[in-house]
């Protein structure tokens, strides 16, 4: 084995002692920050994310409330929570859980959320913003991926770049958010022919996917950076997208799955948690702010 394996949870221990500092800040004045946890129906699919974000939070210095409405709910009436939250100066930041039962789409419940209390990146406003270099609160996963590749000795400028996965929520962000970092970006699909003459030509390769072994060690430049965003079970083990044994033998720097992008994306959560809610005090501050 060639590889450096980025320890995930190492970094996400710095990137949470950080964002603690700064909740803690807000807290003394008087504003601390505070999460709410949407859940329908079935909890049990979600209950290991949601006790994990709590432990987080609770690390972090960030509140931290889990709510559970039946499946029979409405989408008018999930509608309505959201008016609530969102207008509740209290609550700084809303996660929407999944999955959702089959008549509440997600998508509409992410445009519900009002943009300064989207934590989790996922309203077309923020998603909209990476495209203009403008990264307030940016989707986890992809923060993550991204973060964890510029703490490498590598220079961002001129990279060539190899994302495998063009999803709205990690693909395609991955790619703006490293094209605003002056890499030259390769995007690959299902549609995309040969994907290793694109991979093996590629400084860093991404990959987020959902398939197993889907890259291997051949496919990668000798000494290349490899980050793994897939989560998948194959006889009761985590595996990522990526051959682990073999592509470690090939890449420069590889992530492991699980400990490597996972840890990072549940602490770029809490740090949004803290940003969302300095940019409500500052919204409030301007807002009320005394004529002179």
């Amino acid at each position: 084995m060639n590889a450096t394996i980025i320890d995930g949870k190492s970094f996400a221990e710095q990137t949470l002692a950080q964002t603690r500092a700064e909740a803690q800040a807000l807290s003394a004045a008087g504003w601390a920050p505070r999460l709410v946890s949407i859940s329908v129906g079935d909890v049990a699919a979600a209950e290991l994310y949601v006790r994990n974000q709590q432990k987080r939070a609770e690390a972090a210095g960030v509140g931290f409330e889990a709510r559970n409405y039946p499946a029979s709910i409405s989408l008018e009436q999930l509608h309505g929570v959201l008016a609530g939250l969102n207008a509740d100066p209290r609550i700084n930041g809303i996660i929407i859980q999944r999955p959702l039962p089959a008549h509440i789409p997600v998508k509409a419940l992410q445009k519900a959320v009002h943009p300064l209390k989207d934590v989790e990146g996922m309203h077309p406003a923020s998603i909209g913003n990476i495209v203009y270099n403008d990264l307030e609160l940016g989707p986890c996963t992809a923060v993550a991926a991204v973060e964890i590749l510029k703490s490498l000795p590598l220079q961002m400028e001129g990279l060539n770049v190899c994302v495998i996965g063009h999803s709205e929520i990690v693909g395609k962000p991955i790619a703006f958010l490293m094209m605003g970092l002056g890499a030259t970006v390769t995007v690959c699909h299902h549609m995309t022919r040969q994907v290793a003459v694109h991979s093996r030509a590629a400084d860093a390769v991404f990959v987020a996917v959902g398939k197993p072994g889907l890259v291997h060690g051949d496919m990668l430049k000798p000494g290349a950076a490899l980050i793994d965003i897939g989560i998948n079970r194959v006889d009761g083990r985590t595996v990522g997208d990526a051959d682990f044994d073999s592509c470690a033998e090939v890449a420069g720097w590889i992530t492991p799955v699980p400990g490597g992008v996972g840890p990072v994306t549940v602490s770029i959560l809490m740090k949004n948690a803290v940003r969302a809610t300095r940019l409500q005090m500052e919204h409030y501050q301007a807002a009320f702010a005394a004529a002179v």
